[in-house]
């Protein structure tokens, strides 16, 4: 295995590029809104958003992941930039063959092509930090090739310290929500997932929990066509999830289902989840089971957490306040004042409602086609008046799953008994047993300890 360019790593010279490239970008856009917002300056707000996305996908890195998430968080952005940065997600700006041959070289000498039989030039899918190739093997076999993105680690450490400025300056203004363990729970992950050693872990892992559930599928690594940025994998054939929002409702719920048990069949018998479900990271076969396709973020739980999602449970079921603040105070919540617990509750009774109620039901009933917008905004503002609360970093990615994971099923339209899948999940949950399970599912696919 070649060892990696060092021009690559993180570097001052590399940070500096990063800064420069994203001021240019970004300027003429940021000063087309000052306009539009204090001058009163009209703007073509469809070709603006065609514009950030552009932009955006063209610089890589995180702040592309940033627009990501911000395209389906409700109500962050008007429409029309919605629907170009969702495109992000799964239709991002593909780098040429120029550095498909290069990056290959690199990772697996100048002969790289003689250990395939053929390699597509254009990329199959391309998103923030690398784009995939498909490509034959030797032997046959179908693989999908991961190539990380040039100067990646000087992108994301650059990228990083302008996202805690960002979040300084949101703070000044907005007290909702303390963002500095946010920030620290990205910066982690982040950091993570431009390890392709660890993702083929990660995929290790998964193949492992989730091999009871014969409706979801996860890639093969290939050891020997793989690196630290270079990742080659079995392909999965299946389509985009949209695909399936206008078939039968019984087709629609199955992929539901299956969806459910992808993501929380881990969570609740390993504390492990997949923090990134949106449209790129998963697709759908004809027979709707589904395919999980990157596992770059991924994040491993203290068995306590979990505990700690069963008990608040419990407790909206009992309306129980004392063990809803230890629940919280289990996850990392402090100083909760009453008036605080009851927003966070409120929060908690929109996300719990589906799995309280036994019946079939959508997974959000009244409240539009944007998963959680209202009562977001409700929460927000309540926060806001109480002098805001700071998030432990835990509850970042299980948050985000959630939310992500209720968008799909809207989508969906799906009519599921979300209680009944929860509880057969939850029925004999024991902190102990999972905590040795955990240790033991992390030990066999040699995944590295987390930061």
């Amino acid at each position: 295995m070649p060892d990696d360019d060092r021009s690559e790593g993180n570097t001052l010279t590399g940070r500096v590029k990063r800064y420069a490239r994203v001021g240019g970008a970004m300027g003429g856009l940021a000063a087309r809104l000052a306009g539009k917002r204090y001058l009163g300056i009209e703007i073509d707000r469809d070709r603006h958003a065609r514009d950030l996305k552009a932009a955006l996908g063209g610089l890589k890195g995180p702040l592309m992941k940033v627009a990501q998430i911000m395209s389906t968080v409700p109500d962050m952005l008007p429409p029309e930039y919605v629907e170009e940065l969702a495109e992000l997600q799964s239709n991002a700006p593909s780098m040429g063959w120029l550095f498909v041959k290069r990056r290959m070289a690199a990772e697996l000498g100048p002969d790289w092509q003689k250990r395939f039989k053929s390699f597509d030039h254009d990329a199959a899918a391309a998103a923030s930090l690398g784009q995939v190739h498909r490509a034959v093997g030797l032997k046959g076999e179908d693989f999908a090739c991961k190539l990380q993105y040039p100067d990646m680690q000087s992108a994301v450490e650059a990228d990083l310290r302008q996202l805690k400025m960002i979040f300084a300056i949101y703070r000044r203004y907005d007290k909702a929500i303390d963002p500095r363990e946010v920030h620290a729970e990205i910066t982690a992950r982040l950091r993570e997932e431009l390890d392709y050693a660890r993702e083929a872990a990660h995929m290790r892992l998964y193949a492992n929990m989730l091999a009871g559930e014969d409706a979801v599928h996860v890639p093969v690594p290939e050891p020997k066509l793989s690196t630290g940025r270079l990742l080659t994998m079995s392909w999965l054939e299946g389509k985009n999830l949209l695909t399936v929002k206008d078939q039968s409702q019984a087709k629609r719920d199955r992929v539901a289902r299956n969806m459910f048990q992808a993501w929380y069949v881990p969570f609740y018998e390993y504390g492990i989840i997949h923090g990134d479900p949106h449209l790129g990271n998963y697709s759908v076969r004809e027979d709707g089971s589904i395919n999980l396709l990157d596992f770059g973020c991924i994040r491993v739980f203290d068995p306590s957490f979990v505990q700690g999602v069963i008990d608040l449970y419990t407790a909206l079921q009992n309306d129980d306040r004392a063990l809803a603040v230890h629940a919280y105070e289990t996850w990392g919540f402090a100083n909760l004042s009453n008036e605080v617990l009851d927003v966070l509750n409120m929060w908690a009774e929109f996300i719990y409602a589906p799995l309280l109620d036994d019946r079939k039901r959508l997974i959000q009933e009244g409240d539009g086609t944007m998963y959680g917008a209202h009562v977001a905004a409700k929460v927000h503002r309540e926060l806001h008046k109480l002098g805001g609360v700071k998030p432990p970093r835990e509850f970042v990615l299980m948050d985000r799953a959630a939310i992500g994971l209720g968008s799909v099923f809207t989508h969906l339209s799906a009519e599921v008994n979300w209680h009944r899948l929860f509880h057969d999940l939850i029925g004999d949950f024991d902190v102990k047993v999972m905590a040795k399970r955990q240790a033991a599912a992390l030990k066999a696919a040699k995944v590295p300890a987390p930061e």
